[in-house]
C-alpha cells in the first residue's frame, strides 16, 4: 500500500509539480494538527500560590476604582462586576485553562455580542487585561485539543471587534498580535520546560549506563575470584580439608561483598525508589487482566499451551508486553468493545498476541507522544524474540510478541 501511494505521489509530481505541492503542505499541515491535538497536558501544573490570591485581591479593588473614575464607559455597573466576577478565573488558570479560557473570553464575547447587538460602543474595563493571561496558561498547560478549541473561543471577541466601526483596524490587528504573542510564550515556556526535563533524563540515563557498567565490572570480577577459589578448593579436598575450609572463607567473603556491591549499585538505579518487594509478575498473572463481560472494553484473556519453565526474564516480559498492549487499546482504540489477550507456548517459544475490535485508523502512531511501542519492541528484542504491531484489515489493531523459551545467547 505504501508503494502504491509512493508511485501515485511520484506521478502527480512529474505530471503536477504545483499540485504535489499543495498535497506535501496538505500532508504537513495534517500530521501538525494531528501531533497537536494528541498532545497531552503539561505535566505537575502548579496549584493556586499566594501570588494569584494577591492578584485577584489587588485587582478587585483597581476595577472598581477604574469603573468609578472613567467617565467614557457604557456600562459603568455592569462592566465592574463582569471583571470582579471573572477575577476568581486566574486561580484556576492552570489546572482547567480550557475552561478558564471559556469563562473569561467567552463572557467578553457576550458582551461584544450584545454591544452589536444594541449598537453600543463596548470596550469593558482596561483591568480586564488579566484576559491575556487566559491563553498564556493554555497553551503553557493544557492539552492539544484544550488548546485548538481555546485559541477558538479567544480568536471569537477579535474577529467581533472588525465590525465595530469606532475600533480602528490597525487596533484590533494590534490586539490580535498581543494574544498570540502572549500565547506563543506560554508555548515556548512550555517546549523550553520539556527540553530541559529531557535533557536532565538524558543525563540520569547515562548515569545509569555508567553505574551498570561498573555493577558490571565489579560483580564480574568478585565472581571470578569466586570460581577460582572454588575450583582450588575443590582440588585440595581431599588431601587438605583446611585449605578447602579457608578457600570457602574466602567464597563467603567474596559473595558478602558482591551483594553488598549490587545493593548498592541497584539502589542508586532506581532513582530514588523505593525497592519492590512483591513477587514478579509473569504469565499466570495477566489472567487479572480479565473484566466482567458488561465493561466497555470487555477484556479476554486465554492461555494454552506449554507455559511452564520460563525464564524469569521472558516470563516478566510477557506480563508487561500484554499490561502496555492493554493500555495502548484502551487509551488509542476507539469504539473498541473487545480485547482478545492469547498467550500460546509452544516447543521452543512463546506467542503473545493483544488484538482489539476498535477504528484502527483512529491510532497513528507517527502521531503519538509516548513511546510505549518501541519500548516494547526493543524490550522483545533484547530477549532475542520480536515484536510486531499494526492495523487489520478490516477493524482493530494488533500486536504479536515471540518470544524464545530458551536462553538467546549461544
Amino acid at each position: 500500500m505504501l508503494t502504491d501511494r509512493s508511485n501515485d505521489l511520484r506521478a502527480v509530481l512529474s505530471a503536477d509539480p504545483r499540485s504535489a505541492a499543495v498535497l506535501y503542505a496538505g500532508v504537513v499541515l495534517r500530521d501538525a494538527v494531528r501531533s497537536l491535538w494528541a498532545e497531552p497536558r503539561a505535566p505537575n501544573p502548579p496549584r493556586r500560590v499566594w501570588r494569584d490570591w494577591a492578584l485577584v485581591v489587588g485587582l478587585a479593588p483597581v476595577a472598581v476604582l477604574e469603573g468609578v473614575l472613567r467617565d467614557d464607559l457604557a456600562w459603568r455597573v455592569g462592566s465592574v462586576v463582569v471583571v470582579v466576577a471573572l477575577l476568581p478565573a486566574l486561580l484556576w488558570r492552570r489546572t482547567q485553562p480550557l475552561a478558564a479560557v471559556v469563562v473569561v473570553w467567552g463572557t467578553l464575547t457576550i458582551g461584544h455580542i450584545v454591544a452589536l447587538a444594541v449598537g453600543v460602543h463596548w470596550e469593558g474595563l482596561s483591568t480586564a487585561v488579566f484576559a491575556l493571561l487566559m491563553p498564556y496558561a493554555l497553551c503553557r498547560w493544557g492539552a492539544g485539543r484544550e488548546i485548538a478549541i481555546g485559541l477558538g473561543v479567544v480568536a471569537i471577541p477579535v474577529v467581533l471587534s472588525i465590525f465595530q466601526p469606532e475600533v480602528p483596524t490597525s487596533n484590533v490587528i494590534g490586539g490580535g498580535l498581543i494574544v498570540l504573542l502572549f500565547a506563543a510564550v506560554g508555548a515556548s515556556v512550555r517546549y523550553q520546560d520539556r527540553a530541559r526535563a529531557r535533557g536532565k533524563e538524558q543525563i540520569k540515563l547515562l548515569e545509569r549506563e555508567q553505574l551498570a557498567r561498573e555493577l558490571h565490572d565489579t560483580v564480574a570480577h568478585h565472581v571470578s575470584a569466586i570460581a577460582i577459589r572454588a575450583q582450588a578448593g575443590r582440588v585440595v579436598a581431599a588431601s587438605d580439608p583446611a585449605a578447602a575450609l579457608d578457600a570457602l572463607v574466602v567464597i563467603e567473603q567474596e559473595a558478602s561483598r558482591t551483594l553488598a556491591e549490587m545493593r548498592a549499585m541497584v539502589g542508586a538505579l532506581r532513582q530514588g525508589e523505593e525497592a519492590d518487594l512483591a513477587p514478579q509478575r509473569g504469565v499466570a498473572d495477566i489472567e487479572r487482566f480479565t473484566n466482567d463481560a458488561g465493561e466497555r472494553p470487555h477484556v479476554a484473556v486465554e492461555l494454552s499451551g506449554n507455559l511452564d519453565g520460563l525464564r524469569p526474564s521472558v516470563d516478566a516480559a510477557l506480563y508487561r508486553l500484554a499490561q502496555e498492549s492493554i493500555t495502548n487499546a484502551v487509551r488509542h482504540a476507539r469504539h473498541a468493545t473487545r480485547i482478545h489477550v492469547t498467550v500460546l507456548g509452544e516447543d521452543d517459544c512463546v506467542r503473545l498476541t493483544v488484538g482489539d475490535d476498535g477504528d484502527a485508523a483512529a491510532f497513528d502512531p507517527r502521531s503519538s507522544s509516548g513511546f510505549g511501542l518501541i519500548g516494547m519492541a526493543e524490550r522483545a528484542k533484547l530477549l532475542g524474540g520480536t515484536l510486531e504491531a499494526g492495523p487489520n484489515r478490516k477493524r482493530g489493531w494488533t500486536v504479536q510478541a515471540v518470544l524464545p523459551k530458551g536462553s538467546s545467547r549461544p
